[in-house]
C-alpha cells in the first residue's frame, strides 16, 4: 500500500485518539517502527497488520473507523489540499458525484505512483445514484462513505448513503440526494490564499 495512505491513517488515529493510542496500535502491529513514510510503499501484510491492530486496540469495527477517516480527510484543516482537489469536481454535489469517475486519474496527477481503484457512478433515477468501487484497496468503500458524507455537508446538501453490498467483486454505495441547499455549505474559493 502506498505510504501516503498509511500516513493518512496515522494522522487520523493520532488526531482523533491521540499519539499514545497510535503507539499502542503500532506496538500491537509488531512492525518494528511507529511512523509511516508518505513516499514509501508498504506490503499488504504490513498495512493489514496495522489495520487489524487498529481495530483491536481502539475496540471499534474497522469499517466504522475508516468511514470516520473519510470524513476526517475532507473536514480536517490538516488535509485541506484533498478537500480542494475534491471540490474542483463540481460546483454542486451532483457535479461532484459525476466527477468521481475521474478521481483515480486526478489523484495520480497529484501523486504519480498513487493508484486508487476505479470508480463508476450510475444514475438510477433523478437524485438516486450507485457508486461502484472496484476492488484493490482494503476499506476503500468505507473511506468513500465518509468522504461522500463530508462532501455533502461541504456543499450543504442532505444525502442518504448506504453500503448496499457487492456486485461482481466491487462494493456498491447507494446515494440518495434528499435535499439540496439543506444547510449553508462551507465556503470555497478557487484560488488558494496564503497568509
Amino acid at each position: 500500500m502506498h505510504g501516503l495512505i498509511n500516513r493518512a491513517i496515522q494522522a487520523f488515529v493520532t488526531s482523533t485518539y491521540g499519539a499514545d493510542r497510535w503507539e499502542e496500535v503500532m506496538d500491537e502491529a509488531g512492525l518494528g517502527f511507529t511512523e509511516f513514510e508518505a513516499m514509501l510503499f508498504y506490503t499488504e501484510e504490513q498495512s493489514g497488520s496495522m489495520l487489524a491492530a487498529m481495530e483491536k486496540v481502539l475496540a471499534r469495527p474497522l469499517p466504522e473507523m475508516l468511514e470516520d477517516m473519510g470524513t476526517f480527510l475532507v473536514s480536517n484543516p490538516q488535509v485541506e489540499a484533498l478537500r480542494r482537489l475534491l471540490r474542483f469536481g463540481g460546483v454542486n454535489y451532483v457535479e461532484f458525484l459525476h466527477s468521481l469517475d475521474d478521481l483515480p486519474d486526478r489523484a495520480r496527477l497529484a501523486v504519480s505512483d498513487l493508484h486508487l481503484p476505479g470508480l463508476e457512478l450510475l444514475e438510477q433515477a433523478p437524485d438516486q445514484f450507485e457508486l461502484i468501487c472496484q476492488p484493490g484497496l482494503p476499506g476503500y468503500a468505507s473511506v468513500l462513505m465518509g468522504v461522500l458524507r463530508a462532501m455533502a455537508d461541504d456543499y450543504g446538501d442532505l444525502v442518504f448513503l448506504d453500503h448496499s453490498g457487492t456486485h461482481g467483486g466491487a462494493e456498491v454505495i447507494s446515494i440518495t440526494l434528499v435535499e439540496t441547499k439543506f444547510a449553508a455549505g462551507r465556503e470555497f474559493d478557487l484560488g488558494a490564499h496564503s497568509l
